[in-house]
């Protein structure tokens, strides 16, 4: 009974998945990490592979901060003093002064009234996209959106939806026209930078777009940017697509666990909004929230971002990845041009993809391939990313191996 008629149906799904070389298949397990030495960075090992150090390209830990010992510190004398876990909802008595201290500076970070955090940034797009659409609202999204806001589109159902093809404005303002006078709001969303190019979106061209339509919208024109990977990785002071734009988004949403080197997500906006989002929003109100000691190791990292040891790691940053990039044209290899730690190699080709992942995995270096429907048919590629514990021997180590499977 129960699931023996289902699996066998599982089991055939799985098997396509391998056929099409789409199957993700065993996670691996870091089991200890080698500090940075000789002139080299951080290596980590897996569990079933002994001794084997393997440099790590497919991290979102773009300043290298999860190991610094300021987020360890303050992480422990966190939870010596709140405890390991926040024991409830922050409505009911989850709420701990690390939170509390963290949004303010948030906050203040992103030049917002307020912020909330959520328990990742996924969660933070799932909670309050639907609380912002509803039966009278157009939704018009870039068409390489981050998959959480895909479902959250989808879950908010809202009067009509268009999809604009990557980055192209015209695309933009054509659905606004065309939705003017049909819908009472309108809600334009993007990501920052886009996770699986590396490029940003062109927010000081859609913010005057919006605001050019927004009168025919009687409750306005709406923009939420998730700029998950553009935080702490992008723009001289680490405040990622808003300050290489020098434009605004009505919504922030960011993470905790890439740049910042810890866990969770948060949403920054007006006061009212804030204060609305924390009475409707189901993923804030009906979830645990990370933890204090989280809370805590965050803080620290925002101090460091915004000192000088923050500003020399996003000098690294930069210089790493022009370096990479310039060493994949060099070999002949396709990438994307951009200032952004992510860099991908542009495959084209499933199996290809695959074979290469095992090439650089042999030579203990970790990438990860990214076919349909992660990516569209035709866009498979490796993306590559930065951090800023790498060395230029790494980025040399990793350009010798494309080099000799070119070969």
């Amino acid at each position: 009974m129960g699931l023996e008629r289902l699996e066998p149906h599982i089991t055939r799904a799985i098997a396509e998945l391998e056929a099409a070389g789409r199957r993700k298949g065993r996670e691996p397990v870091i089991a200890g990490v080698k500090p940075a030495q000789d002139g080299a960075g951080p290596r980590y090992f897996l569990a079933g592979y002994g001794e084997r150090a393997f440099l790590r390209m497919n991290a979102n830990s773009y300043l290298g901060l999860a190991h610094h010992p300021k987020l360890i510190e303050a992480e422990a004398r966190a939870a010596e003093r709140f405890g390991a876990g926040p024991g409830a909802v922050r409505f009911i008595s989850g709420t701990f002064a690390p939170h509390v201290e963290l949004e303010r500076a948030l906050a203040a970070f992103h030049g917002r009234e307020s912020a909330m955090l959520m328990s990742a940034a996924y969660a933070a797009v799932m909670g309050v996209l639907p609380q912002l659409i509803s039966d009278a609202t157009a939704v018009i999204s870039d068409e390489l959106n981050h998959n959480s806001i895909i479902n959250a589109v989808r879950l908010a159902r809202p009067a009509a939806k268009a999809i604009y093809p990557h980055l192209d404005v015209t695309g933009l303002e054509r659905a606004l026209a065309a939705y003017a006078g049909k819908a009472r709001r309108a809600v334009v969303v993007t990501d920052g930078v886009f996770s699986m190019r590396g490029d940003h979106a062109p927010l000081e061209k859609i913010a005057a777009i919006c605001q050019k339509h927004e009168p025919a919208y009687p409750e306005g024109v709406i923009t939420i940017v998730d700029d998950s990977h553009g935080v702490g990785a992008f723009g001289r002071t680490g405040r990622g697509t808003e300050e290489i734009t020098g434009a605004r988004a009505d919504l922030l949403i960011g993470t905790l666990g890439k740049a910042l080197g810890v866990n969770g997500g948060y949403v920054a906006a007006s006061r009212t909004m804030i204060d609305y989002l924390r009475e409707t929003a189901p993923f804030y109100i009906y979830s645990n929230p990370i933890t204090p000691a989280e809370a805590a190791a965050a803080l620290a990292a925002l101090d460091i971002l915004s000192s000088s040891e923050g500003a020399a790691r996003l000098e690294r940053l930069r210089r790493l990845a022009a370096r990479l990039r310039a060493g994949l044209g060099a070999l002949g290899l396709e990438t994307i041009a951009a200032e952004h730690p992510i860099v991908p190699l542009i495959i084209r080709d499933t199996q290809k993809t695959a074979a290469l992942v095992r090439h650089c995995f042999e030579r203990n270096i970790l990438v990860t391939g990214l076919t349909y429907p992660v990516v569209p048919k035709g866009e498979e590629e490796i993306r590559l990313q930065l951090s800023a514990d790498q060395t230029e021997r790494d980025v040399d180590e990793l350009l010798d191996v494309l080099k000799k499977f070119r070969r």
